[in-house]
């Protein structure tokens, strides 16, 4: 199914943000998609044998069709104008990397490609997040987030997200601290930054 965002004008072209369900046969394109937005975040503040293991760890092929074929998560694309964006996964129940109970969803991989970054794309994967805890009845929405990786802190903080927690995200053989951070999903949608 594919839910069209709201649409921009731009040079007087109608420039479409588009989201889709990945599907179990799409686990390669989500593959060279994450693969690519993590480097693209990461690479430049960890070693390459810590990325190498990390990124052959979490986004094997095998690993992620096992994670398509979830019941407890889901993987969306978005693209903006038709170009493949980004992505986010969304956990319930045990599918959630870190138990939070029934009551919470957890957005556990929200990426934008560098070029379509500061167009909205990551207000909207994170307002469909809210949106799906909302249906589902789930009292709020949660996340770690790199203690060092400061635009998507303030991102979070702008999106009404407050530290709950920390965890440890290993890195390769770099233990890294992670920040919890959650927003309660009965506060009205953030708008797009």
């Amino acid at each position: 199914m594919v839910k069209r965002q709201s649409a921009k004008l731009l040079g007087g072209l109608k420039m479409e943000n588009e989201m889709k369900r990945v599907k179990r046969t799409e686990a390669a394109t989500l593959r060279t998609l994450s693969i690519a937005t993590f480097n693209e975040t990461f690479e430049a503040d960890n070693t390459v044998e810590n990325m190498r293991a990390y990124l052959q760890a979490a986004y094997n092929l095998e690993k992620l069709k096992q994670e398509l074929a979830n019941p407890d998560s889901e993987f969306q694309f978005i693209f903006h104008a038709g170009k493949l964006a980004g992505y986010v996964k969304l956990n319930v129940g045990e599918a959630q990397s870190e138990s939070q109970g029934k009551k919470a969803l957890e957005i556990e991989r929200i990426y934008i490609k560098q070029e379509f970054k500061r167009q909205g794309l990551g207000s909207k994967l994170l307002n469909y997040g809210i949106e799906q805890a909302q249906k589902l009845g789930k009292d709020y929405v949660w996340l770690g987030v790199w203690e060092h990786n400061n635009s998507a802190l303030r991102f979070y903080h702008k999106m009404g997200f407050k530290q709950f927690g920390e965890h440890v995200f290993k890195m390769g053989t770099d233990l890294q601290r992670d920040l919890l951070v959650k927003r309660d999903v009965s506060a009205v949608l953030a708008e797009s930054f």
